[in-house]
């Protein structure tokens, strides 16, 4: 175990949110002491930590410490320690009280965020409460100077080199004395802890620091200012990242001041080092909050990567650490994967940080059977009461159904239940619990097929743990093949409480044949500490093109920051000789927006390679493609100081001379059947070992299940390597009836394939409008091209795709071919508006025709009369750009590139007298549509596993039963909103039937009229839009498929439960839509507008029929801006309607959209623009018991010329309340010239904009929710 200094113990700890695990290294003994304790029991002790080091120092010193006394560190090494303190007060916003301290203009910037609502049916947009308690807008301002501009000589501003090389100018220096009162104030308020982000301090960082001094001297307790936390350019980011640092800094800090205090000798003697987020350790005066998040999960990944990566095998790991109530997913191959930003608790966090995937899903989380289907999560039963078997009344949870199957022992688990907290798990309670459950369940399956056989307890029990399984493969698969790496090429490395009991499963189902569980499962959190390094890290911003010149500045830039984290670590006490460190460029390609964190490269002959060389490696494997003739930019210097420790050393085992030792056998159920299983405790195997599956491995506590036809050995260490074994490959299930737990797992596939194809496109795509604003989806659909699955990333594009699919299928009837794609964005042909292409793929299977996929990207240009193909005034499709009804973009395998090419470029006309120009970037609109074709290619790929796996049959069987399942859903929820609306809201119908009328109108008059009729018996509805207005002069007519995707958006909203999206949605509903009406206009119809202004309208129309909430703000405020040499395009938040039982909530993007916003410094980084102002526009939301949401104001001022189109709605009818509650402020678009005139642009408009001048845009607000 390595040698312990002067016969001193070290101690390794994880204090978690339920458990605290120690791991101590013992002088004179092989074996460490590993105890686990309650971390919160005040009824016993204080603090778990203090307690575990307590009790084991009694045990080794044969001394009794008495609890009232300080801890004796004499016989102390080290403690190394992760913590959970920070985790759960950012969750439980139990932070700190801190002020926001902002630069004027900005005060509800990281309110607003990016704008996205986090779950895009939740009607309520609930979103995470803000960390301050209080904002100080900052009188100052600084400004990039852009390439190119003219720098006035007369003006008074002072221009600087920023930090990162880039010119400033210093617009409005800090007004000191101003922001001094203000301060005060807040002293006065009782906030001594600020958050300070101003615009471009990642480069200029000057006001920041001063305004640190200013708060210090006036007596603030701490000061987190974002230049110094994480100096990278992105105000949003940055700014959360400070907030969460001061939040959190000052409660760890309380923390450690009280843990160090339970020591006799304090901060002098003990030596204690904190793991920290980025996987390395730090002394407490370093640990700071913003880097602790993941104190806890890091430990693990430190644990798993050093003790069996290259010691037990050679295959990259992907670490799986299953707990209660989430499960935590990483990878290993050599090198730990870090991200520099990733959100938590609606927090995103700027800085180095291991890559941690967590998905809702562990021991506890409940189990439900719920419309025909077995649900799992993502709601858990907790700690308290926790599961049925934990005796405090609790509900069905995973481990309930561990408990029936035998894959977790009473015999083996801690007698601490009950109130005298002293007996076993309770497994006749949560027998008991299953049996009720199986009435229930057999019920249905009988009603659905009388000739059913009852399912079993344990059958069900089996059932919910596959589902289980199936929702934890999901961020596997995610985590791998985003970056371009195939799962089954990994060994899973498997540890925390639940874990190693579905190892065997889980690897079998990612295709994976081998399973490795360190001796240290439970722990391998605290045993990881023992494994980690001291960090220091420090970055600084530098923007130049690569090349040369640039290089050598870095270097420079590289060799005054290595000294810096060279001077902490020698401050520490490490010497050279132990000291290693790493240098990173982060780079980008011009004009993308992903930028990588490039390691120096070191070939394998010990020769130095090259950065950019590197990033094109590394961009080709995680994106699919390389950017010919682009330059590379860098954007930052990071380095990193390692001081290597005196860590723990693995215990190597002696060989094995008897056979394994059976300690008892116990049944346990496997595929269908109870089978007497053996049970070892790893404590009495040896080096060598083999235990044939199906078998039980105790170690302590955990519990790890060998399955049938699965192989265990143990190592050299200890530790146990599981060879999985083949299965059949076609798995017998009944394809007639819907099986209820492959109903599950295969909506589970389903939408899983689809967010892989969505992915595939996210990674391959070239366009910031794909691969950042996420203004895409991707789905598959049956051989009728009926919807199957559709992955939720615009609403906006729900169900639309399948009209596109199935007028495909009628056009081209056999004339389909195996190796063709095709190509559409026409309206009439099922399309939204034409920036939105689709790309559709037959699948064929024996020559015939199986299913469909395909994906829609909204392209930034396509042609027409103004850049960013959204023009305002259009009138004729054809002014909006190149219309394409049907193409082959691929013919037999062959990409088209002449003819799409020539349809892009040449848009068809009316044969009018002038030319509509055509794409003004074509390389961008083919680079898109290959990776469109990708990610249909990425969905085929996946299905046919599907069916290698089940058998084409089965997966076209579950393709039908999925949509059967969604329409149930459906019925049920028409029933139940039948049933609440009638009394109040409804008119009378034709005997019981309930008929609802409502109507809205667009800003030019035009109406939306619905006639909604519900038949509460057969749980039917009928969408009769017979009264709208027909056809317009403009372009806000919207094809069919946009009233579908509202209707189907609508009911997912109402349904509030996770059904899949699927053409099932729609069969208990029938849309009547007048032809010739503006929701089914011609196909010469301008339709631009009708994707994302109309659409918000017939949302609106529809949910308040529903009286599901009061309007939101009805629009999508789209503004383009651009000229020949460039355009840009964004969509803009505003409010959201009141409810019955909740406020609107402010600044969101509302119901057919959820793109995201460009973040403050990179759109003036880009782009020729000021932003004076980004911010909540106060009193906008409608006035109401429940009040609705506040729109946003927005303030750009211009550079230099160029063309400004603004595409909105709600200027003239504003959102409308409900049940007495007021209507929401009506937008508004204004230009202030600069000879001072504000000129009022209406909704719809093109406009020539002066260098100087401002646009204005103040965005509706929702509608309030009953009367005050």
């Amino acid at each position: 175990m390595g040698s312990v200094d002067g016969g001193k113990l070290r101690f390794c700890i994880d204090r978690g949110g339920t458990f605290t695990d120690v791991y101590a290294e013992i002088p004179g003994k092989t074996e460490g002491r590993v105890m686990k304790l309650l971390s919160v029991d005040p009824s016993n002790y204080d603090d778990a930590p203090v307690e575990g080091i307590r009790r084991i120092l009694e045990e080794f010193t044969g001394d009794k410490i008495p609890r009232s006394a300080k801890v004796p560190t004499d016989k102390i090494e080290w403690v190394r320690m992760g913590t959970t303190v920070a985790t759960n007060a950012l969750l439980e916003r139990k932070g700190e009280k801190i002020a926001l301290c902002v630069t004027r203009g900005f005060r509800d910037l990281l309110q607003i965020g990016n704008q996205a609502r986090p779950h895009i049916f939740d009607l309520t947009v609930s979103t995470p409460s803000n960390l301050y308690k209080e904002v100080v807008e900052v009188d100052e301002r600084v400004e990039l100077v852009l390439d190119g501009e003219k720098v006035k000589s007369d003006s008074s501003a002072s221009i600087v080199q920023g930090v990162s090389g880039e010119l400033v100018r210093v617009v409005k220096p800090i007004n000191k004395d101003a922001l001094e009162s203000l301060l005060k104030g807040l002293l006065g308020k009782g906030i001594s802890c600020l958050a300070v982000v101003l615009m471009h301090s990642y480069t200029y960082p000057d006001h920041e620091i001063s305004i640190e001094k200013l708060a210090l001297s006036l007596g603030f307790r701490h000061v987190s200012i974002s230049s110094a936390l994480t100096p990278m350019v992105r105000a949003v980011p940055r700014g959360f990242t400070a907030c969460v640092d001061a939040y959190l800094t000052p409660v760890i800090k309380e923390y450690l001041l009280g843990f160090m205090s339970k020591f006799d000798e304090g901060l002098g003697k003990l030596n204690v080092l904190f793991m920290q987020s980025d996987g390395g350790l730090a002394p407490e005066s370093r640990f700071s909050g913003h880097k602790a998040v993941l104190s806890g999960p890091a430990g693990g990944v430190v644990g798993y990567s050093q003790t069996l990566f290259g010691v037990e095998t050679e295959k990259p790991l992907i670490g799986f650490d299953m707990g209660g109530t989430s499960t935590d997913v990483s990878r290993y191959a050599g090198s730990y994967e870090q991200v520099i930003e990733t959100q938590i608790a609606g927090a995103v966090i700027q800085a180095p940080q291991l890559e941690i995937n967590t998905v809702a899903a562990g021991g506890g989380s409940k189990l439900k059977f719920q419309l025909g289907a077995f649900r799992v999560g993502p709601e858990s039963v907790g700690a308290h009461p926790g599961p049925v078997c934990y005796r405090k009344g609790g509900e069905l949870a995973v481990t309930d159904a561990n408990l029936i199957l035998g894959y977790v022992i009473p015999d083996y688990f801690p007698s601490i239940f009950g109130p005298t907290e002293d007996q076993p798990l309770d497994i006749n309670a949560t027998r008991n619990e299953f049996v009720k459950l199986a009435k229930q369940i057999n019920s249905y399956r009988k009603n659905q097929d009388p000739t059913a056989k009852d399912m079993t307890v344990e059958d069900i029990a089996q059932g919910f743990v596959n589902v289980a399984n199936e929702t934890m493969c999901r961020p596997i698969r995610q985590l791998t093949e985003m970056k371009g790496h195939e799962t089954k090429n990994h060994a899973l490395a498997c540890f925390g409480g639940a874990g190693p009991q579905h190892a065997c499963a889980i690897a079998r189902a990612l295709g994976m044949k081998e399973v490795l569980i360190h001796r240290f499962c439970g722990i391998l959190s605290a045993y990881g500490m023992g494994m980690a390094n001291v960090v220091e890290e420090a970055q600084e911003p530098y923007a130049s093109i690569y090349g040369p010149e640039s290089l050598l500045e870095a270097s420079y830039r590289e060799a005054t920051l290595l000294e810096q984290v060279k001077q902490k670590l020698q401050l520490q006490g490490f010497i050279e000789e132990n000291i290693t460190t790493e240098t990173y460029l982060n780079l980008r390609y011009e004009g993308t927006d992903t930028a990588i964190m490039v390691k120096y490269p070191i070939n394998d002959d010990g020769s130095t390679g090259d950065y950019a060389v590197e990033f094109v490696k590394l961009f080709q494997q995680e994106y699919g493609f390389k950017l010919e003739k682009r330059n590379i930019l860098i954007s930052d210097v990071r380095v990193r100081g390692i001081g290597v420790t005196n860590i723990l050393k693995p215990h190597s085992l002696e060989p094995a001379s008897v056979d394994a030792k059976v300690e008892r056998y116990y049944k346990v159920y496997f595929v269908n059947e109870w089978h007497d299983t053996p049970l070892f405790r790893l404590e009495d195997l040896a080096y060598g070992h083999v235990i044939l599956g199906p078998a039980v491995i105790m170690n302590g506590n955990s519990t790890m299940i060998v399955e049938p036809n699965c192989k265990a050995t143990i190592t050299k260490y200890g530790n146990i390597k599981i060879e999985i074994g083949l299965v059949h490959s076609n798995v017998k299930i009944s394809n007639e009836v819907a099986d209820v737990v492959q109903l599950s797992i295969f909506n589970n596939r389903f939408m899983g394939i689809a967010e892989q194809m969505g992915r595939t496109l996210q990674r391959t795509s070239i366009s910031t409008n794909i691969k950042e604003r996420l203004d895409f989806s991707c789905a598959l659909f049956g051989p009728d091209g009926g919807l199957v699955a559709n992955a939720p990333h615009v609403p906006v594009h729900l169900g639309a795709m399948s009209s596109t699919v199935r007028w495909q299928l009628n056009y081209w009837g056999d004339n389909l071919n195996e190796g063709d794609v095709l190509v559409t964005n026409h309206p009439s042909a099922g399309g939204s508006h034409l920036p939105d292409i689709t790309v559709i793929t037959p699948v064929f299977n024996k020559g015939n025709l199986v299913f469909f996929v395909a994906s829609r990207g909204h392209h930034a240009e396509i042609g027409g009369i103004t850049p960013g193909s959204m023009p305002p005034f259009s009138k004729s499709i054809w002014e909006e750009g190149a219309a394409i009804k049907a193409f082959k973009l691929v013919e037999k395998g062959h990409f088209q590139e002449e003819g799409i090419t020539e349809l892009l470029r040449f848009p068809c006309s009316d044969g009018s007298s002038f030319n509509i120009p055509g794409t003004r970037r074509l390389q961008d609109n083919l680079s898109d549509l290959h990776a469109q074709v990708a990610a249909n290619q990425r969905g085929i790929s996946l299905i046919k596993e599907l069916i290698e796996q089940y058998g084409l049959y089965t997966v076209q069987s579950y393709m039908n039963h999925v949509q059967v399942n969604a329409e149930e859903a459906v019925r049920e929820m028409l029933k139940s909103v039948a049933a609440r609306v009638s009394s109040n809201f409804a008119k009378g119908g034709e005997g019981d039937l309930v008929i609802i009328e409502e109507e809205d109108f667009m800003d030019d008059g035009s109406v939306i009229s619905l006639k909604l009729t519900i038949d509460p018996k057969k749980g039917e509805a009928s969408f009769d839009f017979s009264e709208t207005s027909p056809e317009v002069y403009g372009n806000w007519n919207a094809p069919e498929a946009v009233t579908s995707a509202a209707v189907i958006y609508c009911l997912r909203c109402l349904v509030d439960v996770d059904i899949p999206l699927n053409q099932g949605c729609l069969a208990p509903v029938n849309i009547y839509i007048p032809p010739g009406s503006f929701l089914s206009p011609s196909d010469r119809a301008a339709v631009v507008g009708g994707n994302v202004l109309t659409s918000q309208r017939i949302t609106d129309v529809i949910l308040t029929a529903f009286q599901a909430c009061a309007c939101s703000q009805g629009c999508m405020n789209n503004l383009t801006f651009g000229d020949n040499t460039f355009g840009y395009y964004e969509t803009i938040g505003g409010g959201s309607g009141a409810g019955p039982n909740w406020d609107g909530t402010s600044g969101v993007q509302c119901h057919m959209t959820n793109t995201r916003m460009t973040d403050p410094e990179i759109f003036e980084q880009r782009y020729p623009v000021l932003l004076h102002k980004f911010g909540l526009r106060e009193n906008s939301g409608g006035a109401g018991y429940h009040k609705g949401g506040e729109g946003l104001i927005r303030e750009i001022q211009f550079k230099r010329p160029v063309v400004v189109s603004i595409l909105s709605e709600r200027r003239v009818h504003a959102p409308r309340g409900l049940n007495g509650g007021k209507d929401g402020a009506r937008g508004v678009n204004y230009l202030i010239t600069n000879d001072k005139r504000k000129i009022y642009l209406g909704g719809k408009n093109t406009v020539e904009v002066q260098a100087g001048e401002i646009l204005q845009i103040l965005t509706p607000g929702g509608g309030g929710w009953g009367s005050n």
